[in-house]
């Protein structure tokens, strides 16, 4: 069962909303210490939100800019033995994890580290911080590593290879994670971490467990790759074999667990924006929507979505239209 908790200062007194964020929010649920300079705490404003998925758990903040620290201390006094997946969503943050090892999460982008590591970190503009977090128990990181010191805070870039599939996997598992049901959520946590550990050099990528997750991120990559290039005429599967890097069976593999086949799928993505690009008001005209959804032809076009809706394009909008 997945729990919701969430939390705004707006509910405070404006002189009260740093200290209650400090003191309670921070300190006692997080276990780090926070700062701010004393004439900007009237200004203050916070929110976060967090969602249980079994054991694990998503949670987002949007806060003012404060620095933060996490001490060997405020760790012996509350542990999280956790597995950390931190995503930058629209602002940047500087980290310092000790011992020179310093880095930005830019926008967009992750960061993996163990919870009860010691860090300190504030955000690069006065836009303060906007992430997201997913924490996952350390146990489903064991027997694969046993010290929390292997999971030093470390930025996930942006590159080909299983950078990109965990980034693509993270935001799949966020966006879905509304729609687990226990078994899902269990899998789907468990494919995250594999990723995560994978990308800092800590799993075997020739492991059972390790090529599950490979191929369920490789997937995800897939899906992005498809709406990235709807576009395109030629979406067949040798093409997004080649962008993928990978034979033309193993993306048909790639596609079993979905019980469709590529072709299919991709000829519903392209319907679905099409009806999405139909339904707009003061939309393109039909021709438009037909080639920047691929479709080769307008006639093409007319054939598939009728054999999909019973209706021709235009005669779809306009029930849809008069409906809304």
């Amino acid at each position: 069962m997945k729990n919701l908790a969430t939390f705004s200062t707006d509910t405070l007194p404006a002189q009260d909303r740093f200290a209650h964020w400090r003191e309670v929010r921070a300190e006692k649920i997080y276990g780090v210490t926070i700062e701010l300079a004393a004439e900007k705490r009237r200004q203050f404003q916070g929110r976060f939100s967090s969602l249980s998925i079994g054991n694990s758990a998503l949670v987002e903040m949007h806060a003012s800019s404060y620095s933060v620290h996490r001490s060997p201390r405020a760790i012996a006094n509350a542990p999280s033995d956790s597995l950390c997946i931190y995503q930058q969503i629209n602002a940047a943050a500087w980290f310092d994890a000790g011992k020179g090892r310093d880095f930005i999460v830019s926008a967009g982008n992750l960061a993996v580290s163990h919870s009860d590591l010691p860090y300190q970190s504030i955000p690069t503009t006065e836009a303060g911080f906007h992430l997201r977090l997913v924490k996952i128990p350390f146990s489903y990181c064991q027997p694969l590593i046993e010290k929390a010191a292997d999971l030093t805070p470390r930025p996930v870039a942006k590159v080909p290879g299983l950078s990109s599939m965990l980034c693509a996997y993270y935001d799949a598992f966020v966006a879905q994670v509304p729609t687990f049901d226990d078994d899902a959520a269990e899998a789907a946590v468990t494919t995250l971490a594999q990723l995560a550990l994978l990308t800092r050099g800590l799993a075997d990528p020739g492991a059972e467990p390790s090529r599950a997750a490979i191929h369920a991120a490789q997937l995800q990559v897939a899906f992005r790759m498809i709406d990235a290039n709807m576009h395109r005429a030629n979406l067949s599967a040798s093409a997004m074999a080649a962008m993928l890097g990978i034979s033309v069976r193993q993306l048909h593999l790639l596609f079993e667990p979905t019980g469709t086949s590529y072709a299919r799928y991709v000829q519903g993505r392209r319907l679905e924006r099409a009806r999405t690009m139909l339904t707009q008001h003061g939309g393109q005209s039909v021709l438009n929507i037909a080639l920047a959804c691929g479709f080769d032809s307008l006639s093409t076009f007319y054939r598939v979505f009728r054999a999909a809706h019973g209706v021709p394009p235009g005669d779809y909008r306009h029930a849809m239209r008069a409906d809304a």
